[in-house]
């Protein structure tokens, strides 16, 4: 498949490695340009470009920027995702890095928003795994995959995006709607935990809408000294 990526990050740039490794031809863009991509020159199957190309007449886009930068988006960054067959949006929100935004603050779903932003619908991946966990646990030994979720609306859609999650690696959790994938984001028990699929479903039930206040307390309390050190631990421990 034509894959375009959008977010040169930790887990953008993880995935175009994974996805390249088997056999996806992967297109990738940052908010510099592609002449800043240099981490991919050795590898023929991931081509830097501009951000509107990388996603123009792709087979799935994957969003792995701030929420914010989605709010952002240009019209023809907006027009071009409007005809992409499967969308996948990877982010979390965090009002440290983000601002506040009403919505999110109110309890919609941080990627209920992105789909609202879009005018489309998304799937919610890649979300809730740290990037070296992405980066090095991924198996086809049954017994020891990871799980990953996938939320977002059924369909033949998200069947393919779940193939997708097993073809690199893991093992894909349906975690229902959209709507639901508050499951899912920054303070709630199975956020960047390296769980198996059944550890993760039972998670995902005892995830409940009375304790949201406690799961985003940590989030929204989050100051921008701490935020910079676990992005600077990160990129020490993905060198």
């Amino acid at each position: 498949m034509e894959i375009g990526i959008i977010g040169a990050g930790f887990i953008g740039g993880t995935l175009a490695r994974k996805l390249a490794a088997v056999g996806h031809h992967v297109r990738i863009a940052n908010s510099r340009g592609p002449e800043t991509v240099t981490e991919f020159d050795s590898d023929d199957a991931i081509r830097p470009m501009w951000a509107v190309d990388a996603v123009t007449g792709v087979d799935i886009a994957i969003l792995s920027v701030p929420v914010k930068a989605v709010g952002a988006f240009p019209e023809d960054m907006t027009a071009a995702l409007a005809s992409v067959p499967v969308v996948i949006d990877t982010g979390n929100y965090y009002p440290v890095r983000d601002g506040n935004i009403d919505e999110l603050d109110r309890g919609m779903a941080d990627s209920a928003w992105v789909a609202a932003r879009l005018g489309r619908p998304v799937y919610k991946v890649f979300n809730n795994i740290v990037a070296p966990s992405l980066k090095n646990k991924a198996t086809h030994d049954a017994a020891r995959r990871l799980g990953l979720t996938v939320a977002g609306p059924d369909g033949d859609s998200k069947q393919q995006v779940m193939a997708l999650v097993e073809e690199i690696g893991f093992d894909p959790v349906d975690a229902g709607a959209l709507e639901d994938s508050w499951r899912l984001q920054p303070g709630t028990p199975t956020y960047c935990q390296d769980m198996n699929a059944d550890q993760f479903r039972t998670g995902l039930a005892a995830t409940v809408q009375a304790d949201v206040e406690t799961y985003h307390a940590g989030r929204d309390s989050m100051t921008a000294e701490q935020f910079a050190a676990a992005n600077d631990y990160m990129r020490r421990i993905l060198a």
